[in-house]
């Protein structure tokens, strides 16, 4: 059986311990993660296979607990019921720039409005309170030949004023 743990709260040390504590005690293997840190506030996503017969309602129970135990403001845990698994990314996309909303939202219904899925996305703002720099770096999945794309990068540098740089992704690197 497959499921999904999630949980965010005020980042301290131990969490991920705690957390893969529970999961090893009800015999789960952790198949995929994503783990961060943002402004002080950590955020997991979780894969998980446990044992068929393996009860949720016991697991969830012991997630509360760790969730109590590090002050988490929530942690949940839902089974998966498949895990299709999408094409994987093909392209890195950086965006660098002075600070302003929407820089996020221009460039994701850029990519939606070209079938691109957004498989990884990561921002960072940067710089003074007087002049501060936006980066966001995407993992894609590109979809037939990213020629096009990269037009449509190009004329949103321009009329949005920030640098855009598409490259294949290595995937030996990852």
């Amino acid at each position: 059986m497959n499921l999904a743990v999630t949980a965010i709260g005020r980042d301290r040390p131990g969490i991920v311990a705690g957390i893969t504590s529970a999961l090893l005690e009800a015999g789960g293997n952790v198949d995929d993660s994503q783990m961060s840190i943002l402004h002080g506030h950590f955020a997991v996503m979780l894969v998980v296979s446990v044992p068929d017969g393996a009860s949720t309602e016991e697991l969830s129970l012991r997630l509360d607990e760790v969730g109590r135990e590090f002050g988490l403001g929530g942690v949940s845990v839902s089974e998966v019921t498949s895990l299709e698994r999408g094409a994987g990314p093909t392209h890195v996309l950086t965006v660098y720039g002075a600070d302003r909303p929407g820089i996020v939202h221009d460039v994701a219904e850029l990519l939606a409005a070209r079938d691109v899925n957004i498989t990884d996305l990561r921002t960072r703002r940067t710089g003074d309170a007087d002049s501060p720099l936006y980066t966001m770096m995407m993992e894609l999945t590109v979809t037939g030949g990213p020629e096009a794309l990269r037009l449509a990068l190009e004329e949103l540098s321009a009329e949005k004023q920030v640098e855009v740089n598409l490259s294949d992704l290595d995937t030996e690197a990852i």
